[in-house]
């Protein structure tokens, strides 16, 4: 497949302008963040989170994986859930506590977030916005417009920031979920989740005719490949790099999109759960004062 995907040329596999966007971000951070004074310096955590959130970013964004997430659909889930389920929670910790409070005290925008960041609003809009972006009729339309891609695709970005705040907020005033209650949240996340990804699982029938060779693949196509090399090539459709047929790509997809999702919850539920069994375990209830 590597091969054949050679024919779309190094912009479209690796994304040289988004690379050059993505290392300005590494500069800003180390001028703004880093050689700072004491007390607005990022710590080396918060460096190493950010920049870790950075190399993913280009990962997922920039690498031929987003050039593969308009051939199959498989590809798409697995971009999505790093996007959306990884990628703002190294962001969200890279970024210094003094920055978030400026964000949060801003007139307007700060009241809006306080609202949005409530967790069953994040819950729900978050996962409101994910399940709505995958009905057939609205994921085609965007993966057929650029503008229209490029909107929902970080208006849902903005909502995953939004629903990891409850969990990973550095403002302690704002971090008022106990650890039983977040332990909940990451269990909702899982549950209402899950609908969007049983009907694609599920479905006997290929659902986005975007990832068909009579549908929209070729506008999806150029979301990412320049335009004067996709005329010059004579594509047939999505299976020419493709081993899977269109329904089995889609059922793969929803299941790898589940078992990241899956793992990704696990491991935020065993690092909030084990800390907090150990800080009681050691408590014992005092005996019974003797008449």
């Amino acid at each position: 497949m590597w091969q054949d995907l050679q024919i779309f040329g190094f912009r479209a596999l690796w994304s040289p302008y988004f690379a050059i966007f993505i290392t300005i971000l590494a500069i800003a951070y180390f001028f703004l963040f880093i050689t700072k004074e004491k007390g607005r310096r990022v710590s080396l955590n918060q460096a190493v989170y950010f920049y870790t959130g950075l190399l993913l970013l280009y990962i997922i964004k920039g690498s031929p994986i987003d050039l593969l997430s308009h051939i199959m659909f498989t590809s798409h889930m697995v971009q999505m859930a790093l996007y959306f389920l990884v990628f703002p929670i190294f962001i969200i910790k890279g970024l210094p506590v003094w920055l978030w409070r400026k964000i949060f005290s801003l007139p307007l925008l700060g009241s809006i977030l306080k609202l949005l960041t409530k967790p069953l609003i994040a819950l729900l809009l978050f996962n409101g916005l994910f399940s709505f972006y995958h009905i057939p009729v609205i994921f085609d339309f965007a993966k057929s417009h650029d503008i229209a891609h490029s909107v929902i695709s970080v208006t849902i970005l903005i909502s995953a920031f939004i629903m990891w705040w409850p969990i990973f907020t550095p403002i302690k005033e704002m971090d008022t979920l106990s650890p039983l209650l977040k332990i909940g949240y990451i269990v909702a996340n899982g549950v209402l989740i899950t609908p969007a990804c049983a009907l694609i699982i599920f479905s006997s029938a290929s659902l986005y005719s975007t990832y068909g060779a009579s549908g929209g693949w070729i506008q999806a196509l150029a979301l990412c490949v320049p335009a004067d090399v996709l005329e010059g090539l004579s594509l047939s459709g999505p299976e020419m790099f493709s081993p899977l047929g269109l329904v089995e790509d889609q059922q793969l997809g929803g299941i790898l999109m589940k078992i990241t999702q899956e793992i990704v919850y696990g491991i935020l539920l065993a690092r909030i759960f084990f800390p907090w069994f150990r800080s009681g375990e050691n408590k014992i209830d005092p005996l019974p004062a003797h008449e």
